[in-house]
């Protein structure tokens, strides 16, 4: 079974920074991770995109979060990391990890993680 677990999260004052983790797990059923992602969702707002890193390396990046957050990947690791910095209060979600794979059944699958809370303070 894959799973997609976060870590990183937390409280942090405005201005400070945050690094997230995402570990995909349940190798046996992955054939390749393409593209790997950050979404978030606040309190009473839709999910909504904050970076997303493609199998090639490439990346896109909501325009609330250019220049202050960086999406990675370690393909060795099956690891996406999100450095985040320069944090503001409206940053202030949880958020989720998002893979799409292929499986070794040879259909793709997007997977989710359950989320990790970010709190900023003002």
């Amino acid at each position: 079974q894959v799973q997609l677990v976060e870590s990183g999260g937390g409280l942090v004052q405005a201005g400070g920074s945050l690094r997230l983790s995402c570990v995909v797990s349940g190798s046996g059923h992955i054939f390749r991770i393409d593209a790997m992602g950050w979404y978030r969702q606040a309190p009473g707002n839709q999910r909504e995109l904050v970076a997303r890193i493609h199998g090639v390396g490439s990346t896109n990046y909501a325009d609330s979060v250019k220049g202050r957050f960086t999406i990675s990947r370690d393909n060795a690791k099956n690891t996406v990391y999100l450095q985040m910095a320069s944090l503001k209060p409206e940053d202030t979600a949880v958020y989720y990890c998002n893979a799409d794979i292929l499986g070794t059944d040879w259909r793709p699958h997007d997977y989710w993680g359950r989320g990790t809370q970010v709190t900023v303070s003002s």
